[in-house]
């Protein structure tokens, strides 16, 4: 079996589809430790929409418990990580990016288990951070065993960890063609006919597992359908936009690692294993002064769509989690920046879109369309991913309407990213320990535009 799984081409697409449904098992085991830990620990599924309110499941704490939790939970995940897989630490995705490029594509297994829990244990204790990160390794892992474990070579193996990628992806947003994307654009970073089919496959078939016990809803299901702008000439406006989440998103990308380098300089050579519980003090102080920073936070993005936040408001809780992300994930915890990335861009769409309706009133369109344009502008700077940027937003929201402005986002952003810095948002944290797997992308890129050179050669 293991030998026609290598030699024959309908191995790599059989294989696929059992990645698919491990991936979409995966997602939703994932998904449950982390409401089950956030419930455990708050009397919530999701915790923080509310504002300063207590536990309900630790009311003996009072709002002390905002700073308790988190020193709880570095406690528990801290060791776990660095005992038995660092790569766990952080959002993960960089780590199954460079295991693609220089690693063959070759990851060990118990980094998925290891980073189901770290990561659970990090958002379910207040660690502002998202989940795509995790469930990104983890199906890559799970990927990468499947791979080893019938002995495929390097070329399948690296495909195949795409395809556990595209399908955590997939299965997380029920967005499969996003899944497609991020696993071919991000993660294998190249497009063929064999690879991309594999992908489709194993896309497809890890949606198709969640959707009997997640519904067929787009996942931000409380964006308003039909949101369109009120003219052609507003795309000047959406242009605008885009820029300036463009250098928000870069902004991300330069305070999360200023303060990761914060946090290695002032931690010194103390014991990593107990740098996210002390470093989990701060954590908890910020969120006693902004709750709204609790977990992932979806809700309080539902409740910025729905009008229940002012314009100033917006820009803080924008900035705020820009600061939130970067210290959980500086004091060593392990989580996404993909959700933080949507959410910082919805608080300053949103906060757009209210300044543009003042100014020009209907003639303007819906401001929820500036929601959407600040998550895709956003993103798609933070990880130089026009097409996946583009796709997360279309179908997370569900609104087709949505296209073309989205396509103009994502294609601008991208632009100004090139422009400002050379990395990434993933791929940054590899350049700083000296692996550079832009270079070969960014030739390719220059190329096209006519010549140029490349700056990676200083």
């Amino acid at each position: 079996m293991s030998r026609w799984l290598r030699k024959n081409r309908y191995g790599l697409f059989f294989l696929a589809l059992v990645v698919g449904l491990g991936a979409g098992l995966g997602a939703l085991l994932f998904r449950g430790l982390v409401f089950g830990i956030t419930w455990l620990v708050t009397g919530h599924v999701e915790f923080g929409q509310n504002g300063r309110v207590p536990s309900d499941h630790l009311p003996w704490l009072g709002l002390g418990f905002y700073i308790v939790l988190p020193v709880i939970g570095g406690l528990v995940y801290g060791p776990m990580v660095y005992r038995w897989a660092r790569e766990a630490r952080g959002h993960g995705v960089p780590e199954v990016m460079v295991a693609v490029a220089e690693g063959g594509g070759r990851i060990r297994p118990r980094v998925a288990i290891v980073k189901a829990l770290a990561s659970a244990l990090t958002i379910g204790t207040g660690g502002s951070v998202g989940r795509e990160g995790p469930i990104v390794q983890i199906g890559a892992a799970l990927a990468s065993a499947i791979g080893q474990g019938t002995r495929q070579p390097e070329g399948r193996l690296r495909i195949l960890v795409a395809c556990g990628a595209a399908g955590g992806i997939a299965a997380t947003f029920n967005a499969p063609i996003t899944g497609v994307f991020f696993g071919a654009e991000i993660i294998l970073r190249e497009i063929s006919a064999g690879s991309l089919f594999a992908i489709t496959l194993s896309a497809m078939v890890a949606d198709a597992v969640v959707r009997p016990i997640l519904g067929t809803d787009a996942f931000l299901t409380g964006f308003p359908h039909g949101a369109t702008l009120g003219h052609t000439a507003d795309f000047v406006l959406v242009s605008v936009l885009a820029v300036i989440a463009a250098l928000v998103g870069q902004l991300f990308r330069y305070v999360l690692y200023a303060v990761e380098d914060l946090c290695d300089t002032v931690w010194g050579e103390r014991p990593e294993w107990a740098r996210p519980a002390v470093g989990g003090v701060l954590l908890g102080v910020l969120l006693l002064a902004v709750p709204e920073l609790y977990g992932v936070g979806y809700p309080v993005m539902f409740q910025a769509l729905h009008g229940d936040y002012g314009f100033w408001l917006l820009l803080f809780f924008a900035l705020a989690k820009i600061l939130a992300t970067s210290l959980s994930l500086g004091i060593g915890g392990s989580g996404g920046v993909f959700a933080p990335s949507l959410f910082i861009g919805l608080m300053l769409g949103t906060a757009y879109g209210l300044v543009v309706h003042q100014l020009f009133g209907d003639a303007a369109g819906d401001p929820a369309v500036y929601a959407a344009i600040g998550m895709g502008g956003v993103f798609a700077s933070g990880t130089r991913a026009p097409l996946t940027a583009f796709a997360s937003v279309v179908e997370m929201t569900g609104d087709m309407s949505l296209v073309l402005p989205i396509m103009l986002t994502s294609a601008i952003a991208t632009v100004v990213s090139r422009s400002v810095a050379y990395g990434t948002i993933y791929t940054t944290k590899l350049l700083r320990r000296g692996q550079d797997i832009e270079k070969l992308q960014d030739r390719q890129y220059r190329h096209l535009l006519g010549g140029g050179n490349d700056p990676s050669a200083a």
